[in-house]
């Protein structure tokens, strides 16, 4: 507990279409890693600071803390799955053009975890397997120090055009 994690989370541009300005995804994720816009609320939550992003990766950290934990004392499942599924959606937001937001295309993302859940710290990284025009996959890994594997996912995004708010 206490100990450093990595990931990354999702954020969809509407800032950006509100406000009228003309940037990309990554512009967008980049204005949050520096604080010069606000995280969204689901990070907040869970504290997930991003910690690298790039054109079709990103990577966060997290520190779990009692309130991520199970019954059981190790960290709750839920807690890894919202991280990746945020990293994954992230590394695409990450790839789109201005105008362009994504969200998960299916309610269901298959989880593969191992059952040593306890081996933290870990580092979370997203990246992007295939961006078309409509739609995009990506997956996500959840490595222990040694780089191993503790969980890892996959995703479908839907890629759609942002609307701008009427003044």
């Amino acid at each position: 507990m206490g100990e450093r994690l990595s990931a990354a989370f999702q954020a969809a541009p509407t800032a950006a279409a509100v406000s009228g300005e003309d940037i990309d995804g990554l512009e967008f994720l980049i204005r949050i890693k520096d604080g010069r816009s606000p995280p969204p609320g689901i990070a907040v939550l869970l504290g997930m600071d991003l910690a690298e992003v790039e054109r079709g990766r990103a990577v966060f950290e997290a520190i779990p803390t009692k309130d991520h934990y199970n019954p059981a004392g190790g960290v709750h499942g839920g807690f890894t799955a919202t991280l990746l599924d945020s990293c994954m959606t992230c590394a695409v937001q990450s790839a789109l053009k201005p105008g362009f937001g994504c969200h998960d295309a299916r309610s269901e993302h298959p989880l593969y975890a191992r059952r040593d859940r306890r081996n933290w710290p870990a580092t979370r990284r997203g990246k992007i397997v295939h961006v078309g025009r409509q739609m995009a996959t990506a997956e996500g890994r959840v490595t222990d120090p040694r780089g191993r594997i503790i969980a890892h996912a996959t995703t479908s995004c839907l890629i759609f055009p942002l609307r701008a708010a009427s003044a």
